[in-house]
């Protein structure tokens, strides 16, 4: 009896392994074609020369940073490197899309999609100057192969700040992450940051919306200064849902250096942005940082601390099962060790550069991939 026992256990699990081969040789016979779409904050990709309507002083040849031509051509050749390689773990191609902020200008990024390591991707450029005062701004790369604009705009976010002619100097006054400080109208009391940018066109045939963002600094303090994130939150789900009106199935990506975490109120509330896909309603927006930030993971480090500013998120359109179209497949922080301060009081933390050190960026890149099934 012992022995039929035996055989018959012997038996079935010979057939549970046979049967679950099968489903793994199923599932690796499909083919899928694979795009990765990223976000990177340049931090500070200024050129050498000095305009006289924004205050840029700081990186010329003259300013605080010694700024020069050569430290210029290292930067876009660090950057350059940093694009071609963003989620190459999974897909071997650069990045169709690549969102980025802290931008001087068109023609630095001009120069930066011409650097050997991604010039042959012939990636266009989508760019408006924005009303911040430092003049940086936010851009779109795309590969021309792949996708096709059809529209692009860029969204104000009216800001105002209620007090009286001290407020500039209040808001200098801050033990702020980054060294992105608001400028603001003394007269009218306009807070000046940057624009929402809107791209619309088509990947291969499929019809995407894509948000580039870079929200208000945390100036003045984390908790002085979150209505201005908040209110930029509100923007970014407003340009949403006037997407989802008119087309209830638009697939919609939005990314950028948000200046708050997965967890804060811009996110939380003003986006309404989920942490996990079965809980995303009809007309929500999915969040895949979220997660990452719970377990301790970051794009930026204050203080020994960490936290995941950079996000990209993805309407409900994007996470379901069906890959006949293009759907969300997963998400990552690339924070490759060359990225990574080796030494010194910032060990462990972006390297970014200095007067005396040209690196790359204080900010991780963020990825994901969109899939779909040949």
């Amino acid at each position: 009896m012992l022995y039929f026992k035996v055989r018959f256990y012997k038996t079935l699990l010979a057939l549970v392994f046979l049967l679950g081969w099968s489903s793994v040789g199923n599932a690796q016979s499909k083919k899928y074609i694979i795009h990765t779409v990223a976000f990177y904050n340049f931090e500070n990709l200024f050129d050498t020369i000095n305009d006289p309507d924004t205050y840029d002083e700081e990186w010329t040849p003259k300013g605080t940073q010694k700024w020069t031509y050569d430290k210029y051509q290292k930067k876009l050749s660090n950057l350059a490197r940093v694009l071609a390689e963003i989620g190459s773990s999974e897909n071997p191609d650069s990045p169709t899309f690549i969102g980025g902020c802290e931008i001087e200008n068109r023609a630095v990024l001009e120069d930066l999609v011409k650097e050997p390591k991604i010039i042959d991707k012939d990636y266009g450029i989508i760019h408006f100057d924005s009303p911040d005062k430092r003049g940086i701004d936010v851009a779109l790369l795309y590969q021309k192969k792949k996708f096709q604009p059809t529209s692009f705009s860029n969204i104000p976010l009216y800001l105002y700040k209620k007090g009286n002619s001290q407020t500039e100097e209040v808001l200098e006054k801050t033990e702020d992450i980054t060294d992105d400080k608001p400028q603001v109208n003394t007269k009218n009391y306009r807070v000046y940051t940057r624009d929402q940018l809107l791209v619309t066109g088509f990947l291969e045939g499929e019809e995407v919306h894509i948000i580039v963002n870079h929200w208000p600094s945390r100036s003045g303090g984390e908790k002085k200064s979150s209505p201005y994130r908040e209110a930029a939150g509100l923007l970014n789900r407003k340009i949403i849902d006037s997407l989802q009106r008119i087309n209830p199935e638009a697939k919609i990506i939005t990314m950028g250096d948000l200046n708050d975490g997965p967890y804060n109120k811009s996110v939380k509330i003003g986006l309404g942005a989920k942490a996990k896909k079965d809980s995303v309603p009809q007309f929500g927006i999915y969040n895949p940082f979220e997660e990452m930030a719970q377990k301790g993971l970051g794009t930026i480090a204050h203080r020994d601390a960490w936290d995941i500013f950079d996000q990209i998120m993805l309407s409900e359109t994007l996470i379901r099962s069906d890959f006949s179209s293009y759907r969300f497949w997963k998400a990552g922080i690339y924070n490759k060790s060359f990225l990574i301060q080796s030494s010194g009081q910032y060990k462990g933390y972006p390297l970014r550069h200095s007067v005396s050190e040209i690196g790359f960026s204080d900010h991780f890149p963020v990825y994901f991939y969109l899939i779909k099934q040949k």
